[in-house]
């Protein structure tokens, strides 16, 4: 159904956004999904289900039955996200992130996962996300994954399946890019089969050749600032790239669609693609400090997911307020959110402590 969602904060009300669920009789919850996430996005300690519940005056029940009852999925958040999208001619982004969860026991959906950021395996739920730049510039996630060892897949199924999906949703990006975590020959030729190009970090040990005869390492060939063309072993033409991030090179294929002329591809092209994949980094940054989506106290699977399915949203509000330019990012609402209370309390408290203040003492002449 549609209706009225309304976040009220200093100067802003947003209006007519979209309600995902269709019933079919009159809601009688006390807890809502627009309710939950205008939580997320404003309690800055404790987002558990006993603080929104002494917060809206509510039980505790109904903010458990909530995450309980719902079975939201990745379409429901590509419907919400692809208001104010331009679906075709974009850039897809694919990274995956670890939500730590160092202190779990009994928890559904965590396991031991690779993070970039403490650079070892941590304990937690790992995230997978497609994220969308369109070509006016607005981004937002589309499609995502919380990895469940019972389904037996890797996360490079999870995006050969998420990329089916939103290509079936009608998004129609030009370019999907990832990092060398998703560049397996699999991946690369499941993204040509379906007509479109891409931009995949390679490790310095991918074998690629000049003339097809002498393979060598990525780390051992020449690359100019314009880039070469090469055919990469198992797959065939790309142009490799190289940049570098203080001492660290990194190398990127680069594919076009339809045997596509790769001399098109400079280094302007390289790199708008490059700061576009960006975005998902971001996003994953902004899920966790903005959208506490790490911070769930609720142990088993469909709790966690519909948690999870909020922060997300959550983030996708952030991003329609910056696209209508009610605020310049996600950070700035909720830093202002209390400014006005914090000054209150300081106001209110400084008279009761007077005493503490230095005081005047007039020099008297004997």
């Amino acid at each position: 159904m549609t209706g009225s969602v309304e976040y009220v904060s200093p100067n802003i009300a947003i209006e007519d956004c979209t309600v995902i669920r269709t019933i079919s009789r009159p809601s009688t919850a006390s807890c809502t999904l627009p309710m939950y996430i205008g939580f997320l996005l404003s309690e800055p300690n404790s987002p558990s289900c006993c603080r929104l519940a002494e917060v809206m005056d509510i039980s505790h029940d109904s903010v458990n039955r909530f995450l309980q009852r719902e079975a939201y999925t990745p379409l429901d958040l590509f419907n919400e996200s692809k208001l104010g999208l331009e679906l075709k001619g974009g850039t897809l982004s694919v990274d995956d992130s670890v939500l730590d969860k160092p202190y779990s026991h009994h928890m559904d959906l965590v396991g031991y996962f690779w993070s970039g950021k403490q650079h070892g395996v941590v304990k937690g739920s790992n995230l997978i996300t497609l994220y969308y730049t369109d070509v006016g510039g607005q981004h937002r996630p589309v499609n995502y994954r919380i990895y469940d060892k019972a389904d037996g897949k890797t996360k490079n199924d999870y995006f050969q399946e998420m990329l089916a999906d939103v290509l079936a949703w009608g998004l129609e990006p030009a370019v999907v890019t990832g990092d060398s975590g998703y560049s397996s020959l699999k991946n690369l030729k499941t993204v040509r089969h379906h007509a479109l190009g891409f931009l995949f970090a390679l490790d310095s040990n991918r074998l690629v050749s000049v003339d097809k005869r002498l393979w060598v390492q990525v780390q051992h060939l020449e690359i100019p600032e314009e880039g070469r063309e090469v055919w990469l072993r198992g797959f065939g033409p790309v142009k490799l790239f190289r940049t570098r991030l203080k001492d660290h090179l990194r190398y990127y294929a680069v594919h076009l669609p339809d045997g596509g002329q790769l001399t098109s591809v400079d280094r302007d092209t390289f790199l708008r693609w490059h700061d576009q994949h960006w975005q998902i980094e971001q996003y994953h940054r902004a899920i966790k400090q903005v959208c506490p989506v790490e911070h769930f106290q609720v142990r088993g699977q469909v709790p966690i997911r519909n948690h999870i399915f909020s922060a997300i949203c959550g983030y996708v509000q952030w991003q329609r307020l910056c696209a209508m330019e009610l605020i310049k990012n996600c950070y700035q609402l909720q830093r202002d959110l209390f400014k006005d209370v914090v000054a209150s309390f300081i106001h209110s408290i400084i008279p009761s402590m007077e005493n503490l203040n230095s005081r005047f003492q007039p020099v008297v002449n004997a």
